[in-house]
């Protein structure tokens, strides 16, 4: 195991409190303003062709309609009634005076039933965003748009009748960052009282249940600050701020768990208090230390994924964790060497809770689980295989309800715009096609090409329209689209907002909008944009030698999906590999890697399984504020709890395996060892293992379904990994295992004495 400079932390205990204390208050202002600089939209560092497809379009536009926002009106008359009517231009006449505002369109503007509701009482505007407003779009363009609506309505007579709400892809971000920064806060507030109770019954001392709390808090804070100061030099994830609050949460108080628990038996054996937090130190610390580097490692894998989200979730847990260890076996043990037994207070208390802290039941289950091991393992791995066999069904994409936050102004403008069959507008696939220089789209002998491809992609049933050069006017013929093309001034001059938007200036740059039929989930927009792929890759007549890309928000999740699950293997086989060698290391024994890493995928298969039959398809969803079924799991998921349970169910082993090890270093005896290694842990797991699924389980929770996946995926393994495998499957291995657990690391002599059980 690791070694800690014990002595010296103790004797300068003053000063390490009083550095953590400065710390804290330096970090603490900045971590109340994190989410300010964290980012809702992910983005693959790698070129990809959807980053293609957007650069090309904000290059070639003069005003391209890159970003924008859908401003979605319901009246209590319908659209052309005077008062519906003065609605929309006071609107449209205050929204384009923004300057981040290039242009404005409407059903006023441009006529286009598609515009407007059955009910002729809905309509929506649509604003383009200049392209130098779309660095800040939704800290500042949003609640500012927000606030412009507000007070126009106020001036409209009549205006309170009104429901006007901005919807669109830079509202979504800002409503799902303000959304994930409130529930965070609030789930703070619920899991705290929660995880005092439990540390309570797990110490049976007020003063002693707080510490772990603090150590917590204080290692949020300052991994937030530190967030923060990263954010500076890396695009840092909104789901920065979840992961670290549940993971700092999770890992400090599970720590400070082991450290105070440790402490308290040193000091029963009639050490100071000073002695006892040295004693602590060298062992529970080095525990912690090697614990932590496994979590480590689940972490740094993320950070050399391609995607801004998962990297930077990487960041934040290698900082949140990292922060954890240090204050776990620095302040806390200097802390505790102050305190004394005065950590017992209020005694009452202890009196009240002791039946929990008896060790006979836990001794009982040991001993039941050396003598019936095969028994054990049957059992357990029934249980994990059917839980695990749902994972055969997973379906990786984009869920088909509760992506976007239903409950948010922006939520309900997309359900809006879905009611009226229009949702597809704010999130078309959207095909850039570009000639070589000196070219034009409108040329003879490119229309053709065009008009296939337009024609195409409208045959196809999950589309509902197709906007674009070749599709200005409806039923032509490719001769006819000639003709009307012969004059291409005299058309931009007919149609100039539509052509600003769909053709450059020098002709050779053309876009193509598909919008899909709102029937369409957004896996199906992402099969739409395969599709489209295909076409184009098997070629058009007449657009021989052009650079055609596929873009928009179902070709970036596309492009997402396949960058990242074709480095999930390489990331699950860095995580395995690195911590067996650690583990390796660390215990001196083959066996205990191997089995550690097999169980640990057992867990987190089990979990996925889980996942996919609550989520995916839908039982028991509703328990969780879902609207059905998601139809699929966000693939982000698989990469970010496999990453961050594999590490953190690691600390159970790690705790569990240390304590048989000293016991097994001092016997010789593995079934003796593996008996009290698992009767003087498994109190401390349990309770562990109940704050870290408090924790995660208060986010399974969330308004947002990325983090509700997140949250429940890692209670869930945390919950299978305390009870079946480390309660369990571990100890049922280790007793049938015999002398082969510490091989290689001990001596064949002693091997065969600890075969005496």
């Amino acid at each position: 195991m690791i070694a800690l400079p014990a002595r010296p932390l103790i004797r300068w205990r003053g000063w390490v409190i009083a550095a953590w204390a400065a710390l804290a208050l330096l970090f603490a202002p900045r971590a109340c303003h994190v989410q300010r600089v964290l980012a809702v939209r992910g983005a693959l560092v790698e070129a990809t062709e959807s980053a293609r497809a957007s650069q090309l379009i904000k290059e070639a536009f003069p005003n391209p309609i890159a970003d924008y926002v859908a401003i979605v009106v319901h009246g209590p008359v319908r659209w052309t009634h005077p008062r519906f009517e003065a609605v929309l231009d006071s609107l449209s006449a205050a929204i384009a005076r923004r300057t981040y505002i290039s242009q404005v369109v409407s059903v006023r503007t441009i006529g286009e039933s598609s515009f407007v509701s059955k009910d002729r009482r809905t309509t929506f505007l649509i604003a383009a965003l200049t392209p130098s407003s779309t660095s800040d779009l939704s800290r500042t363009v949003v609640p500012d748009l927000r606030g412009l609506l507000s007070e126009t309505m106020a001036r409209v007579p009549g205006g309170a009748d009104f429901e006007v709400m901005v919807t669109g892809n830079p509202a979504l971000d800002y409503d799902v960052r303000t959304i994930s920064a409130e529930d965070t806060e609030n789930n703070e507030e619920q899991v705290l009282p929660l995880t005092l109770v439990v540390l309570v019954l797990a110490f049976g001392a007020l003063v002693a249940a707080t510490l772990p709390i603090i150590v917590g808090v204080v290692a949020i804070t300052i991994a937030l600050g530190l967030v923060t100061v990263a954010a500076q030099f890396q695009t840092m994830s909104v789901f920065v701020l979840n992961i670290t609050t549940m993971v700092g949460l999770g890992v400090g108080i599970d720590y400070s768990l082991l450290i105070v628990t440790r402490f308290r038996e040193e000091l029963n054996r009639g050490l100071s208090p000073a002695d006892a937090a040295v004693r602590t130190i060298e062992t529970a610390g080095s525990a912690v230390v090697t614990s932590g580097l496994t979590v480590v490692v689940g972490f740094a894998a993320l950070v050399t994924t391609p995607l801004t989200e998962t990297r930077s979730v990487g960041i934040g847990g290698l900082i949140v964790v990292g922060v954890a260890v240090l204050l776990a076996t620095t302040l806390l043990p200097a802390t505790l060497a102050v305190l004394g037994r005065n950590i017992d207070r209020p005694k009452w208390l202890a009196r009240l809770l002791v039946r929990i802290h008896t060790p006979s039941g836990w001794e009982r289950w040991a001993r039941w689980l050396g003598h019936r091991p095969w028994r054990a393992i049957a059992g357990g791995g029934i249980i994990l295989a059917i839980l695990t066999l749902p994972l055969t069904q997973i379906r990786i994409g984009l869920p088909a309800r509760n992506w976007f936050p239903p409950q948010s102004e922006s939520g309900r403008g997309l359900a809006a715009l879905r009611d009226m069959g229009a949702s597809g507008v704010i999130m078309p696939i959207r095909i850039v096609v570009q000639l070589p220089p000196g070219q034009s789209v409108l040329a003879g002998r490119h229309l053709p090409g065009l008009k296939a491809l337009s024609d195409s992609l409208r045959r196809d049933p999950r589309v509902r329209e197709v906007r674009g050069v070749a599709t200005l006017r409806p039923g032509m013929s490719t001769l006819q689209l000639a003709m009307f093309y012969s004059e291409p001034d005299a058309v931009r001059e007919r149609y100039p907002e539509f052509f600003n938007a769909y053709l450059s200036a020098d002709r050779r740059t053309t876009l193509i909008d598909v919008i899909a039929a709102d029937t369409v989930s957004l896996t199906g927009m992402m099969d739409l944009t395969r599709h489209a792929r295909r076409l184009i890759a098997h070629g058009m007549r007449g657009l021989q030698g052009a650079n055609v890309v596929v873009g928009g928000f179902a070709a970036s999740s596309v492009d997402l999906q396949h960058d990242l699950l074709k480095r999930f293997p390489a990331i699950v086989g860095m995580i395995l590999g690195v911590t067996a060698i650690m583990l390796f290391i660390a215990f001196r024994s083959l066996l205990v890697p191997l089995k550690a890493v097999v169980l640990n995928c057992l867990s987190v298969g089990a979990a996925f399984g889980v996942t996919v039959l609550v989520f995916q398809h839908g039982y028991g969803g509703s328990f969780f504020g879902l609207e059905g079924p998601t139809e699929a799991i966000f693939v982000v998921v698989p990469v970010l709890v496999f990453a961050t349970v594999f590490g953190l169910s690691m600390d159970y082993e790690v705790f569990l395996l240390t304590r048989i090890k000293e016991v097994f270093d001092k016997t010789g005896r593995n079934d003796h060892a593996t008996m009290e290694g698992l009767s003087a842990t498994a109190s401390t797991i349990t309770f562990a293992a109940a704050i870290m699924i408090a924790v995660f389980g208060v986010f399974a929770f969330s308004r947002v379904l990325a983090v509700q996946f997140i949250g429940f995926g890692l209670a869930l393994a945390v919950l299978l990994d305390a009870t079946l495998i480390r309660m369990v499957l571990v100890p049922a291995i280790m007793h049938i295992a015999g002398r082969w657990n510490w091989w290689p690391g001990v001596r064949a002599p002693k091997m065969e004495a600890s075969n005496d059980d």
